[in-house]
């Protein structure tokens, strides 16, 4: 299908961005990185969404309304990463459900219901679309019943094609935007790191019908388990900080202060927070979670302009 240079058009347009991120996430990371599971891979969405911004700046000549940001997350409760998001400019973040096995609930019928609302409000007279189910064709066609033109973007398939046929028939451009231009924004999850399987416990004929070597002990003052290096634990209670300076404010973040002590449900948020970057626990490495929180410390105490602390157990 061609598409249509909107530069040309007389009338400045008055438009919005409806992101689907399910699709989007889950199309580039397998085109991009063979993933299948977000939990594979990190995304920079706030530089991925200032670029999908100037992308439909240099297509539709008009007026931005706004960029409708589709996820999900659990209970609809955000995570920090949209929370970020939230907050940015022009920016409006919707949240599906998401279910035990990671499915998005919901996400669907939030889209097919703000473009049926913005078309019959004449809101808006033209709409990007970024999504790729049959199921957007019903709203698509009462958008554009009310005068609306629909502007199907789709991410650049490995093979074949990752949006359903007649939703692009339905819409009145199509795009494709390819792996090149979405290729920085997505990066491959770090390594979990194996947590050692403990011992088999020994059974009573063990015990009792024969006495077997002692086993080894750790030398004194070792961790008996390996975990994650210090470092890398401390940047991730960094990253958190950041993240939550930016979502709760420096007011918010500065009833914390002076430290180091956090509020318990606070330190089990980090301490998810913290999980999810890794992509393994830390609940069997006490000392990772101390190191955790001096990261986390380190960057609040930067941001207010005092001496680094060390966090308590």
């Amino acid at each position: 299908m061609t598409i249509l240079d909107l530069t040309t058009h007389p009338v400045a347009a008055k438009y919005a961005v409806l992101v689907d991120v399910g699709y989007l996430y889950a199309a580039a990371g397998e085109v991009l990185l063979g993933a299948k599971e977000r939990k594979e891979y990190r995304v920079a969405a706030d530089e991925l969404i200032q670029a999908l911004q100037k992308h439909a700046e240099a297509r539709i000549h008009g007026e931005l309304l706004r960029i409708y940001w589709y996820d999900a997350a659990r209970d609809r409760v955000p995570t920090v990463d949209q929370r970020v998001i939230a907050q940015l400019p022009w920016v409006k973040v919707r949240l599906g459900n998401l279910n035990a096995r990671g499915q998005q609930k919901g996400v669907d019928a939030q889209i097919r219901s703000d473009l049926e609302a913005l078309a019959r409000h004449h809101a808006v007279s033209d709409t990007i679309l970024l999504a790729g189910d049959e199921d957007m064709v019903p709203a698509v066609e009462a958008a554009q019943a009310y005068g609306v033109r629909i502007h199907l973007w789709g991410v650049e398939p490995p093979y074949g094609t990752n949006q359903a046929e007649r939703l692009v028939w339905e819409s009145d451009t199509v795009e494709i935007i390819s792996a090149d231009f979405l290729r920085s924004f997505f990066s491959r999850a770090p390594a979990p790191v194996p947590v050692p399987v403990p011992p088999t416990t020994p059974s009573p004929a063990q015990v009792f019908a024969g006495r077997t070597a002692a086993k080894p002990k750790a030398p004194a003052g070792q961790p008996a388990k390996l975990g994650p290096s210090r470092p890398r634990v401390e940047d991730v209670g960094e990253h958190v900080a950041q993240k939550w300076i930016l979502t709760r404010g420096r007011d918010n973040i500065r009833d914390l202060l002076p430290g180091p002590i956090l509020p318990t449900v606070i330190d089990t948020e980090l301490l998810i927070e913290a999980e999810k970057e890794l992509g393994h626990s830390l609940r069997p490495f006490p000392e990772a979670r101390v190191w955790l929180r001096d990261g986390f410390w380190a960057r609040v105490y930067r941001e207010f302009e005092i001496g680094v602390g060390i966090s308590s157990k």
